[in-house]
């Protein structure tokens, strides 16, 4: 599976679409509807033999880096 994001693609954040509410969605949620550039991104396998990136998303004119899961951020 490849990543759906590149280095340098602009991005916005979103919350994960999830019926509860999951403790990461509340660290992010002083994020939604910003903008930002992916920076760099990492693959995690897990024991179920599923692939999963994450992102590393710059935010803003300071450049916050936060890190996101592939279902936080959508293509701008």
């Amino acid at each position: 599976m490849e990543p759906r994001y590149k280095v340098g693609q602009k991005v916005m954040v979103r919350p994960a679409k999830s019926q509860a509410p999951a403790a990461r969605d509340s660290a992010i949620e002083q994020y939604a509807g910003q903008t930002g550039i992916v920076s760099d991104f990492y693959w995690i396998k897990p024991n179920t033999g599923d692939i999963f990136y994450v992102y590393m998303v710059k935010l803003g004119e300071d450049e916050k880096e936060i890190v996101l899961h592939e279902d936080e951020i959508e293509a701008y």
